[in-house]
Formats: C-alpha cells, sequence, structure tokens
C-alpha cells in the first residue's frame, strides 16, 4: 500500500525576474497568467514566452468553454513547456495543456482520450489556497452538466512549483481568506481521510498550525497583517497540497461543487460554507476516530475545547470573511433535493475520502440546515 509521494521539484525565489532567469523562459514556453500579473512583474523583462491572458477568455473559475476557447487560440503555436503564474483558475487549464492530442477537454475530463502527457509544467502561485502546484488534479465547471468536475492523474503533476512571495502582495483580501480557508479545509480533510497516514498528517498538522495562527493574528491586528506572513501561507498552502495530493479531499469539497458549478461561487468561498456543518456531522457519526486527534489539535490552536472547536473555528473564520445562507447565493429550496442527488451521483470520487460515510439523506439535511 502506497503511503506517500511528491514527485514535483520545490523551489523557492524572491522575484519573478529571478526565476524568469533562472529557468530561461523563452520563445520554447506558453505562459498562461493574468494581465494585474503580467504587467508588474513580466511586462519589462522582454520575455519571449507567448503569453495567454486568462481573463481575455472569460471571468471566475475555469470552464469547458474557458478552456477550449484559449485551446483553439494556441493550436498553432509551437512550444514544449507551459508554465501557470497565477491561482486555482490559471492552473487548472494549464494542467490540460500538457496533454497529447487535447482537442476538448471535455474529453479528458470523462476520460475519452488517454491522458498522456507531452509537454513540461511549471506552475507559479499567486494565490494561498489551491495547493495545486503540487497535485495531479485538475477542476472545471463543465457548463453543459451544470456541475464541476475534476480529472486526477499523474500526467497532470507539475514539473516544478515555484513559491515566489512577492506575487502574492496583489491579492485581494477577500480572495486571500477564502483561498486560505481552502488550504485550511484541504489539511483538515486530509487528515480525517481513509487514506491518511503518519507521512500525510506531518503535513497538514504543519499546515493547520500556520494558517490558524496567521488567521487568529489577521483577526487581531488587521488585515495588513497578511503582508508580514506571506511566505509562510504559501508554503502551508503548498504543504495542505501535499497533504491532500496523497490523500484526497472529501465531503466539504462534494457538497461544494452544485453550489460553485451552478451559481459561480468562488471554490474557496464555496467549500467555506459547508466546513464545519459537515464536519460536526462526521463528529456526531464518530467522535472517537482520527476526528477526535483533528480536534484535539485545532482546540489547542484556537485556545478552546474539544466540545467548542467548531464554534470557534466559526468564530474565527467568521471575522475574516462572512459565511453566507445558501439562498443568499441564488439556491432555491428544490435544489436541495437536486443538489443531493448531484453529489451522490457525481462526486463519488471525493464521497470515497470522507471519514465516515454520509448518505444521501445526511447530505441533503445539511444542504437544508445551511439553506
Amino acid at each position: 500500500m502506497q503511503l506517500f509521494k511528491i514527485k514535483t521539484k520545490i523551489s523557492k525565489f524572491n522575484s519573478f525576474a529571478q526565476f524568469a532567469m533562472d529557468f530561461k523562459i523563452s520563445e520554447n514556453d506558453l505562459v498562461i497568467t493574468n494581465e494585474f500579473l503580467y504587467t508588474p512583474f513580466m511586462k519589462n523583462l522582454n520575455l519571449k514566452a507567448h503569453f495567454i491572458m486568462q481573463e481575455k477568455y472569460g471571468q471566475g473559475e475555469p470552464s469547458d468553454e474557458m478552456m477550449n476557447t484559449i485551446l483553439n487560440e494556441v493550436k498553432g503555436i509551437n512550444y514544449s513547456r507551459v508554465i501557470a503564474v497565477g491561482g486555482g483558475t490559471v492552473i487548472d487549464i494549464a494542467k490540460l495543456f500538457v496533454l497529447k492530442d487535447l482537442n476538448n477537454v471535455v474529453d479528458a475530463f470523462e476520460r475519452n482520450i488517454p491522458i498522456i502527457k507531452e509537454k513540461a509544467l511549471v506552475i507559479v502561485p499567486t494565490t494561498c489556497g489551491t495547493g495545486s502546484e503540487v497535485t495531479n488534479i485538475s477542476i472545471a465547471e463543465i457548463k453543459s452538466k451544470h456541475t464541476k468536475m475534476g480529472l486526477a492523474d499523474d500526467e497532470l503533476l507539475a514539473d516544478d512549483a515555484i513559491i515566489i512571495p512577492e506575487l502574492l502582495r496583489g491579492l485581494p483580501f477577500k480572495f486571500y481568506v477564502a483561498s486560505a480557508i481552502d488550504a485550511l479545509i484541504h489539511a483538515i480533510e486530509s487528515y480525517v481521510s481513509p487514506k491518511s497516514n503518519i507521512y500525510t498528517q506531518i503535513y497538514s498538522k504543519a499546515a493547520i498550525e500556520i494558517i490558524i495562527k496567521v488567521f487568529r493574528s489577521i483577526a487581531e491586528k488587521g488585515p495588513d497583517f497578511r503582508f508580514e506572513k506571506m511566505e509562510e501561507m504559501l508554503v502551508a498552502s503548498n504543504f495542505a497540497g501535499i497533504a491532500f495530493g496523497n490523500t484526497g479531499v472529501g465531503a466539504v469539497h462534494a457538497l461544494s461543487y452544485p453550489l460553485g458549478g451552478t451559481y459561480h461561487v468562488p471554490h474557496g468561498e464555496a467549500n467555506y460554507q459547508f466546513f464545519t456543518a459537515v464536519f460536526k456531522r462526521y463528529n456526531e457519526k464518530n467522535p472517537n476516530g482520527i476526528i477526535k486527534e483533528v480536534n484535539t489539535l485545532l482546540a489547542t490552536q484556537l485556545g478552546t475545547t474539544n466540545a467548542n472547536v467548531y464554534d470557534e473555528m466559526e468564530n474565527l473564520l467568521g471575522k475574516l470573511l462572512n459565511k453566507n445562507q445558501l439562498r443568499t447565493y441564488g439556491m432555491k429550496q428544490e435544489e436541495i433535493e437536486l443538489f443531493a442527488d448531484s453529489v451522490m451521483q457525481k462526486q463519488t470520487r471525493l464521497l470515497a475520502n470522507n471519514y465516515v460515510e454520509l448518505t444521501r439523506d445526511e447530505i441533503r439535511d445539511i444542504y437544508s440546515s445551511l439553506f
């Protein structure tokens, strides 16, 4: 039984310019990024790479339509390496662009074509949440199916993951918090996964400790404190990515996908809505398994008791980002049943990573309680 793997080389640079020089970015590279990153960090370097500005092809999180439009745009470009500089959207797109004979990304997500990597992949994350730079997963909204789908395959692993703290500076506070909450959820879901083990738990624990410590300091000192801990949060996100890249994530992510896919709720924000509700249900069903270790860890970090840990977690996170009722996003009463069915039918890959099994009715009840 495999316990742990990490195939991606991790490097750190103080600036994008240092990275560009060290990695010899050239006309053989396709760089997928955003204009708001390109202008301050790349433009003056006069790099000869082929640049794609993701926002020109659609706003929000990646979709099959967005990916296919970009794919058609780069058909005539000759490149041997894909470099992603951005958040989850940019990274998820870039991972698909290393595949051989890709003409429609839906074919890859549905595995209608062989998943074969033919180009090198370098990922430079500019948020502190996805951990996607070290995982083998790409996620996109498949608009024709009104949900999100994930493709998990080692062919999507980056050859290099690059940490550059300065790139986090321009991230607005709301997106910073939502992405960091996502990383926290990655670490906690990984810790209680059936595939969790002594190796992955080291990374989960370290990520949890760093993120909660920084969150508590921000709650006390204000949003600008985040600028003092940019490297720490990028590393914490990376740790969480290493952990869940080996164990997977579970019901929090599974329940968030219909909401995100239908109402375009950003990934981290969508996960936040379900986080404590799922873990309270886990705890009710089996309080004496590995979740007891997590509760003790969280209680220590939050300065509370195991019994109050999820209420105190909500209190801390609520100081940083408002938690909304699901109806706030446009969700309708009748969609409680539809979303529950969607999770059971389309998210079996994630539900297999649950701490304990959740029935269809229990999933419906979580939606109902948050509606």
